[in-house]
């Protein structure tokens, strides 16, 4: 399938705004062209490409530069994506629950259908009726938030659906399983999202990735704001994806297995489910009164229980936070 042929048609039309930044590529000079304020350590407009940012991200990724796409969180890259290619009052989307809820928001704010596909009982895809529907974006989570296990057939779906799948790995780099990035050659229909926010320990600079082929990700940035990443984020994060170590994250798995053990011994704890990312979700006896007991010591969880009965998400904390969370359960009654 052709993907163009999928974008809004005004979006297609859609003539950028060109910024000063974009429109001289050549050496540092005197700069007269962008009505900043002519001295300061941030008085410039940043990069509007993150060039330098992008090309480390590439180089690691294992893609090219016109395969990217930075945004303010990936929350900023479910949005370009539903702006792109959904029609308000018109398309629709198809989510799978329990999974992130993002995706629904963003298609209320930008009035899209929202088609609720729930996981099957072993928390899969569903493959049968998702490819019933119509729909023009299919969002997939995996490893899925809130359940944490890799999802299965992706490539069944990217061979039938007749949309744009978007593939959500935010927690990717803790999953024993690699990227489904080579899948871009394939499947041009195909958009991926990663972060920074997860393994790479920068939720608080808001960096998302969008991984594409090059004509998409050409239309991504026709609607992206021209300055969306601050040079300050650039910085900061260009230093630490220079410095990360993908190794750095099998400290936490231990920490993951030995907290799943420990709270294997709890009697009221009915099942944990098994995980591949950075958290679990645990299914309880009473899990509104273990939350509030936990809140009250200060303690915060995730109640997860309006999407899987019973549950709470736990994140794998530092050592001593687990321990502290397991000795706090242990007074519970």
């Amino acid at each position: 399938m052709n993907p163009l042929t999928l974008i809004r048609p005004n979006i297609a039309q859609l003539i950028p705004y060109s910024s000063a930044r974009e429109e001289y590529s050549g050496a540092a000079g005197i700069f007269l062209d962008a009505n900043e304020f002519p001295v300061g350590t941030y008085n410039r407009y940043p990069n509007p490409e993150a060039k330098t940012l992008t090309s480390v991200l590439a180089a690691q990724i294992g893609c090219t530069e016109n395969q990217l796409i930075l945004g303010n969180g990936s929350d900023e890259i479910i949005d370009f994506v539903q702006r792109a290619f959904g029609i308000p009052g018109t398309d629709s989307i198809i989510v799978c629950p329990p999974t992130y809820s993002m995706y629904e928001v963003y298609a209320n704010i930008n009035n899209l259908q929202c088609i609720r596909i729930p996981l099957t009982a072993d928390f899969q895809l569903d493959i049968p009726k998702i490819l019933a529907q119509k729909a023009k974006i299919l969002y997939v989570c995996s490893p899925n938030n809130p359940t944490g296990n890799d999802l299965e057939n992706i490539e069944i779906l990217l061979q039938n659906f007749e949309g744009i799948v978007f593939l959500d790995e935010a927690y990717i780099d803790f999953s024993p399983n690699n990227s489904k990035i080579e899948l871009l050659h394939n499947y041009p229909n195909l958009i991926i999202a990663q972060t920074l926010s997860k393994a790479k320990g920068l939720a608080g600079l808001r960096l998302g990735i969008g991984i594409a082929h090059p004509e998409l990700i050409a239309v991504l940035k026709k609607i992206k704001p021209p300055y969306n990443v601050s040079q300050a984020n650039q910085e900061l994060a260009l230093q630490a994806v220079q410095n990360w170590d993908p190794a750095s994250v099998e400290p936490l798995i231990k920490e993951r297995e030995k907290l799943v053990e420990a709270l294997n011994n709890i009697a009221w704890v009915r099942r944990i489910f098994p995980s591949v990312t950075n958290f679990i979700l645990v299914e309880m006896n009473e899990a509104d009164r273990v939350y509030t007991f936990l809140t009250n010591r200060n303690i915060i969880v995730r109640n997860r229980s309006k999407d899987v009965p019973n549950t709470l998400r736990i994140t794998v904390g530092t050592p001593e936070e687990n321990e502290l969370l397991l000795k706090t359960l242990a007074e519970f009654q």
